[in-house]
């Protein structure tokens, strides 16, 4: 096992940067995940880690031992891709052990090895298969396996639960997590599926553009995010961001005004007609009336159905600010179920506001 620093990572193709400024190190034995939209950088980062992607700039070391001249083969780490990459030819057994039998492992022992890995993957009715007769999943955890007979000192994962469907990736990113539990081995993994590295990071490193947004553990980024985007991006459905400007002790939102919270005022100290973007989560919105009904909180924002999607256990509205072009999600409970053209009457948790600058995107306040 073995830490893995970054300090200040670049990559450059011809003429465009794809990756600027990369620094952090995953401590010995911990679960990073790096996640971000498609685009951003985060596979590239994988594979100049792996050796497999030349540096432009700055040092990579992995057990403080710098590796940027050092070839793939010779950096002691696995990587598992999306696409598997098995051995058609081979068996289930022959794949796992493909690793040792290049680094001419004794028999006795690459066997003994492989049957120790299949047994905990549940592959080992499966030895003598290939893998067309293998279903998705199953070849997942071959090429798992062959990654953890090798007892590498590092872990790279490149998005490999995403040709999986949903029950069989909700099944295997389980197994991922119990697996690491039990080997301790430094692993990072690549997604853009916040729900993945929202359950099975320690440390999340979010990039977007090739530059790293906001390290942390998942729910404290989830509770602070450090910009605009972070936010949106974590968070199913996504944050409501509302352009609004600051006029007579309020947010005005569209033609309507929202109270400003004295803890914002007092710390942001706005004057009139200043710019911000507010951030509220649909889990912090309530629906507090509908035109004919009442309720004892106070309405702060009206709005207009647009669609509505019933999801069991509860309902998605998504509305239009009345007034406004403005679109805003409403997570509401499973037995509301509004009709499109309906106007509502929402309450605002201002308690879980967020405030962002309107030119920069980094969050103001909290």
């Amino acid at each position: 096992m073995a830490n893995v620093r970054l300090e200040g990572i670049k990559r450059r193709f011809n003429h465009v940067t794809a990756i600027e400024d990369i620094t952090f190190e995953v401590p010995d034995g911990q679960f990073w995940v790096l996640v971000g939209p498609s685009g951003c950088g985060k596979s590239t980062v994988l594979r100049m880690i792996a050796g497999l992607e030349a540096v432009t700039a700055g040092k990579i070391y992995i057990e403080d031992v710098l590796v940027n001249d050092i070839p793939a083969r010779q950096r002691d780490v696995a990587m598992v891709f999306q696409n598997y990459a098995l051995y058609p030819h081979m068996t289930v057994a022959e794949n796992i052990g493909f690793g040792l039998q290049m680094r001419k492992t004794d028999p006795k022992t690459l066997r003994k090895r492989v049957e120790t890995v299949a047994r905990s993957l549940s592959l080992e009715h499966l030895l003598d298969r290939k893998p067309k007769q293998l279903s998705g999943g199953q070849q997942q955890r071959v090429a798992l396996g062959r990654a953890i007979a090798r007892q590498p000192q590092v872990f790279l994962l490149d998005e490999p639960l995403s040709n999986l469907d949903a029950q069989l990736r909700d099944d295997t990113r389980v197994e991922l997590k119990q697996l690491h539990h039990q080997l301790g081995i430094t692993t990072i993994y690549v997604t853009h599926d916040q729900v993945e590295a929202m359950t099975l990071a320690e440390r999340m490193v979010v990039l977007n553009q090739g530059r790293i947004q906001q390290i942390g553990e998942p729910q404290n980024i989830y509770a602070r995010p450090a910009n605009r985007m972070v936010a949106t991006f974590l968070g199913n459905p996504a944050m409501n961001i509302l352009p609004a400007i600051y006029t007579n002790k309020g947010f005005q939102v569209g033609s309507q005004l929202l109270p400003c919270p004295l803890a914002v005022q007092d710390k942001l100290q706005p004057v009139q007609g200043q710019s911000f973007d507010l951030g509220i989560r649909p889990e912090h919105i309530e629906i507090v009336c509908q035109e004919t009904s009442h309720s004892l909180l106070t309405p702060h924002l009206r709005v207009e159905v647009k669609v509505v999607e019933p999801l069991g256990r509860e309902t998605l509205i998504r509305a239009g600010l009345t007034g406004s072009s403005v679109q805003i999600n409403i997570q509401a409970a499973a037995n509301v179920l509004p009709h499109p053209s309906d106007r509502l009457s929402l309450a605002l948790d201002l308690n879980q506001l967020f405030v962002f600058d309107s030119a920069t995107g980094y969050a103001l306040y909290p």
